[in-house]
């Protein structure tokens, strides 16, 4: 039987499944100033991101006569496709890496090949110094900059089953084709107020590695607990570590070996034996036996003998005495963000000013860029320097008279 013909649409998506026809596609990408890139991907039900398709577009002027540049699929699940020349490219400096909202992106491919793309443009977080709120979507950026509609259905669609069909193979192409004048937008308006290195300052935390390791004998610090009890963390601490280590390894997502509560509940029950473990509330039945049961009892043993005992996060910031301060924080901060036309929480989140409120002095918010638009006067505010007055609806600092 003969296959069926394809679409006209199918024709003029080109999907990129040899080694051979995506490096011809990179090193024509290496020729030109930037390339906008995508992934789709799935998690549900592993602990690492599955890569399922790549997406990547040329600026307009790479093409050879039509309106756009050349925007391809690149399809990893096709045997026998090496990726290694998009990562060359990610490592070619004189082209700029484009994406949205990046973090989730490079972190498969920093799991998978230990390499990220630099030099980096996220259009998320240009967006947020560029004055277009906080956490901007692509769809909103698409709307407001390149004045086009988004067909989101295919969205939650699962992107490992082949073929793609016509809707999904639209839908991915559209996250990079329109990101092409998102970015030329942007990167202008960077340009024309000074405020690039501002973004640069937030890349290099993207291109850190560390913002993509997870070690397990740290996981204990993203559990939340009521008790501030030493042992009673020295228990959560190993019992977390055990989950992160167990998940990783059998590439599992955590919440499949145990969830949060189930792991609140072990550390206050402190479980013995398998029948200990039998009268959990919260435990998934395959965690009451085998692998997983002896992981939990040995970490409980762990967490109840160790003399290395974790110690209690301090005080949560915002105490009753600076209270007063903080609310003076929020304000500043707001006026600030207005007048810079930067999102206030890409400046400083609410935790930041408690901690400001508070003494802490080793934050984001006084430092770099940030220290500029914001911090300097918030130590100065919290220094009795300086005092915040209201004229015409408008927020300004008045200098303290000494």
């Amino acid at each position: 039987m003969s296959a069926s013909p394809k679409t006209a649409r199918q024709e003029e998506i080109r999907t990129i499944t040899t080694t051979a026809e995506l490096a011809e596609f990179c090193e024509l990408a290496k020729t030109q100033p930037y390339v906008t890139l995508d992934t789709e991907f799935l998690r549900e039900r592993t602990y690492y991101s599955k890569l399922c398709l790549i997406q990547a577009a040329l600026p307009p002027s790479s093409a050879k006569g039509g309106e756009g540049g050349p925007a391809v699929l690149i399809d990893p699940l096709v045997e026998g496709l090496s990726l290694e020349p998009l990562y060359d490219l990610f490592r070619h400096k004189a082209t700029v890496k484009v994406f949205h909202a990046a973090r989730q992106d490079l972190e498969i491919f920093f799991h998978d090949a230990g390499v990220l793309p630099d030099p980096l443009f996220d259009t998320q977080i240009a967006a947020m110094v560029c004055g277009f709120g906080e956490q901007v979507g692509y769809e909103t950026l698409v709307k407001k900059i390149a004045r086009q509609p988004l067909d989101k259905s295919s969205r939650f669609t699962d992107w490992s089953i082949r073929p793609l069909s016509d809707a999904q193979a639209s839908y991915a192409l559209a996250d990079v084709t329109h990101l092409r004048s998102i970015y030329e937008f942007l990167s202008e308006q960077l340009t024309k107020t000074g405020r690039a290195p501002w973004l640069q300052e937030e890349a290099a935390v993207l291109l850190n590695p560390e913002t993509y390791i997870t070690r397990p004998e740290e996981a204990w610090q993203r559990i939340r607990t009521r008790s501030g009890s030493p042992r009673f963390l020295a228990v959560v601490r190993e019992l977390a570590r055990f989950r992160e280590t167990f998940a990783q390894e059998r590439d599992i997502p955590r919440a499949r070996v145990f969830k949060d509560d189930a792991l609140i509940e072990l550390a206050s029950t402190k479980p013995q034996s398998e029948n200990d473990l039998g009268k959990s509330r919260l435990l998934l039945r395959d965690a009451r036996r085998g692998e997983i049961a002896n992981g939990i009892l040995a970490a409980v043993k762990a967490g109840l003998e160790t003399k290395d005992l974790p110690k209690p996060a301090p005080e949560e910031p915002g105490r009753p005495g600076n209270a007063a301060l903080a609310e003076l924080l929020r304000v500043l901060l707001k006026a600030k963000s207005d007048e810079a036309g930067v999102a206030p929480r890409l400046i400083a989140s609410a935790s930041d000013l408690d901690a400001i409120a508070s003494g802490a002095r080793d934050l984001p918010a006084l430092h770099g860029w940030r220290a500029e638009v914001f911090g300097q006067d918030a130590l100065r505010l919290a220094g009795g320097e300086i005092a915040l007055s209201a004229k015409n609806g408008a927020v300004k600092v008045v200098l303290v008279a000494s």
